[in-house]
């Protein structure tokens, strides 16, 4: 449930982020839009930009391992990166008419799975040698599985 919960929450917050940072070349067709100075856009688009924040913080505290969530920070970052390309590539196709989806996106969209898929990855055990300060031995550290 929490997964859902955090998937959604970064949706959305991720809707309104790509709202206020390309809104306002869509809006821009509008006249009385067209009128507003850099100063009444960048405002408009941080007013835009407060509603990201509202599901943003909450999507990260609900989702992050160390609050009882079921991802690390790592994994949300990624899940994060994933539906902002996502939403935009909607938002882009939807509102830009001259944009295509071309095959260089498509191949970068393939490793960006590729990298969803090796983050999200785990093995049993992973060994590390690491060096503990302030010793002269090295120690076997076993990273169990998260």
């Amino acid at each position: 449930m929490k997964e859902l919960a955090t998937i959604g929450l970064l949706t959305l917050s991720n809707t309104f982020m790509t709202f206020a940072w390309y809104g306002h070349l869509k809006f821009a067709e509008m006249k009385w839009f067209n009128k507003l100075g850099l100063v009444s856009i960048v405002l408009i688009s941080w007013g835009i930009a407060l509603f990201e924040y509202f599901f943003q913080v909450p999507a990260n505290r609900i989702g992050y391992k160390e609050n009882g969530g079921p991802f690390s920070l790592v994994e949300l970052k990624v899940i994060q990166e994933v539906i902002t390309l996502v939403v935009f590539t909607f938002f882009s196709l939807a509102l830009f008419k001259n944009e295509t989806f071309k095959l260089n996106h498509f191949i970068g969209f393939i490793f960006l799975i590729l990298a969803v898929y090796f983050i999200f990855k785990q093995k049993n055990i992973f060994y590390e040698t690491i060096f503990l300060p302030g010793t002269k031995r090295f120690t076997e550290v076993v990273l169990k599985k998260s």
